[in-house]
């Protein structure tokens, strides 16, 4: 059986990689090819380009690379088309991924296709579901509120678990170490900053984050900070961190930021999946987010909900905080950060919307990427 993947930025390939770990176990004589990360590599893959090109997100930030993504897009496609997969996974990075699906159905492509994923049209433009149903026959869905809606616009699709239940977490015991190691007080607060994945997030965030801390800083003085990065954005993490007036702890390997997330009193958040990772550690956390204005415009245009926290939205609370577009401001952000060291109830408000989350996400069930093959391989059967 060969499987043609695609994934186009972190989150996806740790997606493709518990997939197609999954997948092995399963049929294991299975073979991949497509674009993927590195976590997908060790699982078998050999990327037909470097998965980092395709990193981009908002119009404003799509335009300037659009022709090389046109020219991506047309190679991909041609690839599904000659190699002629057994079945074609896309994963995330819709922009990219049903672009391809396209192309290489005109081409001539005409076997199975599976998307990772279910489009958030909960969330905006809705038609979204539709239109991809004229693409894609089955959808993995990490949000157990996302199957009926992809069923209604003519796809099958189960809900297979989100994969932070999945991830591994430090040890109480490792936290005191990460603590000890960086000389931060046993009572010292420790603030995790998290300003994004991707170059064009943390160059707009990054600074406004940092303002935010030097006001709470300010406030208490005793106050840490730790940054983990990804390698993607590790260099330029670490270079625009050189210039804050107090240097923050970075960390990129993954022991370390594991051991981080378990020692963290409390963070500061882009908006994005890493909210859940957050809520798996319980960590309360205030997220903030911005884009460029044109994308901004139009995003708040098609926005159908009054949150875009995914602990907001599965626990159907409104526990955690919210600073976005014109509201993503230091003066804001500082407030609401001290509110949160500073105010028990807050804390334990959100601790239970976190605990809620986690369950409905599938914690203490069959692991994600297990389920997701699962799903895979019974949608292939019923198809024939």
């Amino acid at each position: 059986m060969r499987v043609f993947l695609i994934a186009g930025e972190a989150s996806g390939d740790r997606l493709g990689g518990a997939l197609m770990a999954g997948l092995r176990t399963l049929q294991p004589e299975i073979r991949f090819d497509g674009i993927g990360g590195p976590l997908m590599i060790s699982h078998g893959l050999q990327s037909r380009f470097p998965m980092d090109e395709l990193s981009v997100m908002g119009i404003a930030e799509v335009l300037p690379k659009y022709r090389h993504l046109k020219r991506r897009i047309a190679e991909t496609a041609a690839a599904i088309a000659e190699s002629r997969p057994d079945a074609l996974i896309t994963i995330d990075s819709p922009d990219f991924c049903l672009r391809v699906v396209k192309a290489a159905q005109q081409l001539g492509y005409d076997g199975p296709v599976i998307h990772y994923v279910a489009p958030s049209v909960w969330a905006w433009r809705p038609g979204r579901a539709k239109k991809m149903a004229k693409l894609v026959d089955h959808v993995l869905a990490l949000l157990p509120f996302e199957p009926p809606l992809m069923e209604a616009a003519g796809m099958s699709c189960d809900f297979v678990g989100h994969p932070v239940v999945a991830q591994p977490r430090a040890t109480e015991s490792q936290a005191r170490a990460f603590r000890e190691a960086h000389e931060i007080e046993p009572d010292a607060p420790l603030v995790m900053c998290l300003p994004g994945s991707r170059k064009g997030e943390v160059s707009r965030l990054a600074p406004r984050f940092d303002e935010a801390l030097i006001r709470v800083r300010d406030r208490i003085p005793e106050l840490r900070v730790v940054i983990p990065t990804v390698p993607g954005v590790s260099r330029m993490v670490r270079d625009m961190t050189r210039r804050w007036p107090t240097a923050p702890i970075v960390v990129e390997a993954e022991d370390d930021r594991q051991a981080a997330f378990m020692a963290a009193d409390l963070a500061l958040a882009a908006s994005g999946t890493v909210s859940l990772e957050l809520a798996a550690n319980g960590v309360p956390m205030i997220i903030a987010y911005d884009m460029a204005p044109l994308s901004r415009w139009l995003i708040g245009m098609l926005l159908k909900t009054d949150t875009v926290t995914l602990v907001n939205l599965v626990s159907d609370t409104r526990a955690v905080p919210e600073y976005l577009g014109r509201n993503c401001r230091a003066d804001l952000i500082a407030n609401a950060l001290l509110e949160l060291l500073e105010m028990p109830e807050k804390r334990a408000s959100q601790s239970e919307a976190m605990a809620l989350t986690m369950k409905r996400l599938g914690e203490g069930g069959a692991p994600p990427g297990l389920r997701a093959a699962k799903s895979v391989l019974d949608f292939l059967q019923r198809r024939g």
